[in-house]
Formats: C-alpha cells, structure tokens, sequence
C-alpha cells in the first residue's frame, strides 16, 4: 500500500554545499517514530541521461573512462547529465552525439529510475538508440573516452562478474535483456 502522506516533520534546513551540479541540505527532522534527528538530501540540478546505442548488427557502442569518484576505470553505456528545463530526448540525442560521434533515427524511452533515493533526488532516464550514423564526437573538457563495440552478451557477463557496476548501465542493460528474451 502506498501512500504520499509523509510522517517525517521538518523542523530546519540548511544547505551545507552548492556547486553548479549539485546542492547539499541538511534537514532537521522528527522521524516518523517521532524520534529528533538529522537527514541529509543531495540534490542533483541535472538529470540523468542513458543511451544504449545498438547497432544494425546488434552490438552496443559503450564507453570506457576514468571515474574520478571511484578512483578507477569504468564501462558505461553513454551517460551525462540533461538540463531539466529541456526535453530529455534532446539532451539524450546530444549526449550520444558528445561521447560517441553517433546520431540515431530511432529513440525509444526505456526506463526512468531514482538513483538512490535514500540520500538523492537523482532522476534517471534511459533511451534505447537505433538506426545509428557515425560523425565526430565531441567529448567534454573532463571527459577521455575509449570507445568499445560489444555484443549484449558481452556487457551481460560484465555486469554478472561486476566488471561493469554503473548503476544506469546496470539497469537499463538488464532491461533491455529482458526485453529480448519477452520477443
């Protein structure tokens, strides 16, 4: 049963950080045991956009790169943030063209997801791209990418072993895994 009463009580908030991407509050609350305590909120200024772009022989165009975050190497389908002001069929088609010089004539949404929603706000919202053209890219400033052909079976058992863990490929890889075996 759902319901969109809340039992949380705002007693105080306070940002605690801004950047242009990102904005950190901190909130002053009484819990819905009616216990005081604190809870933290980041809240992301763009969405999340995914790109899973299929070719005509059915593989994936995936990129590799340098998580800063992390500390290390990361496989990922196309990903990058969307104004979310503007369609984000428009940032997904820019965000592709960015990362992997790739246009599509086909676009189909496949999933929309909260990253973690315990801590975030994060939407994200994947596309399913198809009918591809290549062209140059044009990688952002912060981005240097590799970029890797795989077969869906392929980034499948990357995902399984966890050599693949970002959470937007993870998810709309496995979608679009269940939706060929429903054909």
């Amino acid at each position: 049963m759902s319901t969109d009463k809340s039992d949380w009580i705002i007693k105080n908030e306070q940002t605690k950080y801004e950047n242009p991407w990102i904005k950190v509050t901190e909130y002053q609350v009484i819990n819905p045991s009616g216990n005081h305590g604190i809870y933290g909120k980041v809240h992301y200024k763009n969405l999340a956009i995914g790109i899973i772009p299929v070719d005509h022989k059915g593989e994936i165009h995936m990129v590799g790169q340098y998580r800063f975050v992390l500390s290390k190497y990361s496989i990922e389908i196309p990903e990058g943030g969307g104004n979310p002001n503007t369609d984000p069929l428009e940032s997904a088609k820019r965000e592709l063209k960015e990362e992997t010089g790739l246009k599509a004539e086909k676009w189909e949404k496949l999933l929309e997801m909260h990253l973690s929603n315990s801590v975030s706000d994060e939407l994200a919202i994947v596309y399913l791209a198809t009918n591809l053209s290549q062209e140059e890219s044009e990688p952002e400033e912060t981005e240097k990418l590799t970029l890797l052909t795989m077969t869906v079976d392929e980034v499948y058992r990357m995902i399984l072993d966890n050599t693949i863990t970002d959470a937007i490929t993870v998810a709309a890889i496995l979608r679009l895994k269940i939706m060929m075996l429903e054909k």
